[in-house]
C-alpha cells in the first residue's frame, strides 16, 4: 500500500472519528437534559451561594449532572454564579439549562387586606429570601423612619396594596425602600392637597381610610361613610367607629385570628389607644391595610349632614345613615333585634 493510500486512509479515519466526536458532543450538549415531570418549575439560589451549592439545588432535576458541567464549564458559570429565583422547564438543553440559571425571574408579589404590620411582613416574608423578622427590623428601624414621617404606631401605612415585581432575592431594606419609594409616587401633590381639604395627612388619610375599608365592603357606600367620620372629626365628636374596637380587642388578646361580630357595651369602655368610642380623633396608627377606593373615598367623600349610620337588615352589606340621634336610634335597635335572633353572640 502506497504511503499516498495509507495518509488517505488515516485521513478519512481521524475525520470520521472526529465527526463521531463532534456527533457525541452536540448530541450532549443538546440533547434534553431534564428529570422532572412537571411543565416547568422554579429553583432557588440563596444569596452568597457558589457552584457546589448550585450543584446540590439543580441536581435533582438534571437527568446526566456530567453533561450540565461540561457545557457549564464551557460556559464559565462556576464562576459566575447568581442568587435568585430561575425558571427550569421540561425537556431543557444544556446550554438552556445553564442560561437559566443566569436569568433571575422576579417574583410578582400582590396584597391587601392585612389586617397588621405583622402579618404583612409574615406574608412577603413566605414569598421572598428575606424572612419576616428581618422585614420587621427593616420596616421599623428607627432611622428610616424618623426620615420619611412614620413611628412604630403608623408606619404600616406606608403600604400601597397593589401587584408589584421584585426579585425573590431582594434584602429586607431594598424591599422596604421600594415600598417607600411606591409610598411617595402614590401621594402626588394632588392626593396630599385632597387630604389638606379634608384636614389631614396622608398618614392620617389612610388611618382612616382604614376604618372605612373595615366598615364596609360596598366601594360605592365608602365615600358616603367617610362623610360620617369627616363630620365627626369636625364636630370632635368621637368617631364611635367599631372595627377599631375589635382591633382593640384582637390587639388586648394577641389573637388576630378570632372573628368577633358584636361588640357589647363592656367593649365599649376598654381603655385602649385604639377605641375611638373613650378617645376623640382618629387611633395612633391603621387597623389594616386599607384598599386603594378606601383612601380614595376619604380624599373625595360625599358631601352631606349624616353623622350616624348601622348595618342595613334591608340591604345586607350596605348601611342606614341619620342626621339625628333619635333616627339613628331606631336604625340601631332595627340591627340589634335582628342580630340577635339570628343568635349571633360574638
Amino acid at each position: 500500500m502506497s504511503i499516498k493510500k495509507i495518509i488517505t486512509l488515516t485521513a478519512v479515519a481521524v475525520i470520521s472519528v472526529l465527526m463521531i466526536y463532534g456527533f457525541i458532543l452536540i448530541s450532549r450538549i443538546f440533547s434534553a437534559n431534564t428529570k422532572f415531570e412537571e411543565k416547568e418549575l422554579y429553583v432557588y439560589v440563596p444569596t452568597g451561594a457558589n457552584y457546589t451549592d448550585v450543584k446540590k439545588i439543580v441536581a435533582p432535576y438534571i437527568k446526566n449532572f456530567e453533561d450540565f458541567e461540561m457545557v457549564a464549564d464551557k460556559r464559565n458559570y462556576p464562576e459566575n454564579v447568581k442568587s435568585g429565583r430561575f425558571l427550569l422547564k421540561k425537556d431543557m438543553n444544556n446550554i438552556d439549562l445553564v442560561r437559566a440559571m443566569r436569568s433571575n425571574i422576579p417574583v410578582k408579589l400582590a396584597f391587601n387586606n392585612q389586617e397588621r404590620l405583622e402579618n404583612f411582613a409574615g406574608r412577603i416574608g413566605s414569598q421572598i429570601e428575606a424572612d419576616s423578622l428581618s422585614l420587621m427590623k427593616a420596616f421599623k428601624d428607627p432611622d428610616f423612619m424618623a426620615a420619611n414621617g412614620f413611628n412604630e404606631d403608623n408606619v404600616f401605612a406606608m403600604f400601597i396594596p397593589n401587584t408589584y415585581e421584585v426579585y425573590w432575592n431582594t434584602s429586607a431594606e431594598k424591599f422596604r425602600d421600594k415600598m417607600i419609594k411606591e409610598y411617595h409616587n402614590f401621594w402626588t401633590e394632588e392626593r396630599i392637597d385632597k387630604a389638606k381639604k379634608q384636614g389631614l395627612t396622608p398618614v392620617q388619610a389612610t388611618i382612616l381610610a382604614s376604618i372605612v375599608h373595615k366598615e364596609s365592603v360596598k366601594k360605592d357606600e365608602r365615600p358616603r361613610i367617610a362623610g360620617v367620620y369627616l363630620n365627626r372629626l369636625r364636630l370632635e365628636m368621637p368617631l364611635q367607629a367599631d372595627p377599631t374596637v375589635i382591633y382593640a380587642l384582637k390587639l388586648r388578646d394577641n389573637n388576630f385570628d378570632q372573628v368577633i361580630k358584636r361588640v357589647f357595651y363592656n367593649d365599649l369602655v376598654m381603655r385602649s389607644s385604639y377605641n375611638t368610642y373613650v378617645n376623640i380623633g382618629l387611633p395612633p396608627g391603621p387597623i389594616a391595610m386599607p384598599d386603594i377606593t378606601a383612601v380614595e373615598a376619604v380624599l373625595n367623600p360625599e358631601k352631606h349632614d349624616y353623622i350616624y349610620f348601622c348595618a342595613s337588615i334591608d340591604r345586607f352589606g350596605y348601611h342606614e345613615f341619620a342626621s339625628t340621634y333619635e333616627q339613628h336610634t331606631k336604625n340601631a335597635k332595627k340591627y340589634s333585634d335582628w342580630i340577635a335572633s339570628q343568635g349571633v353572640i360574638r
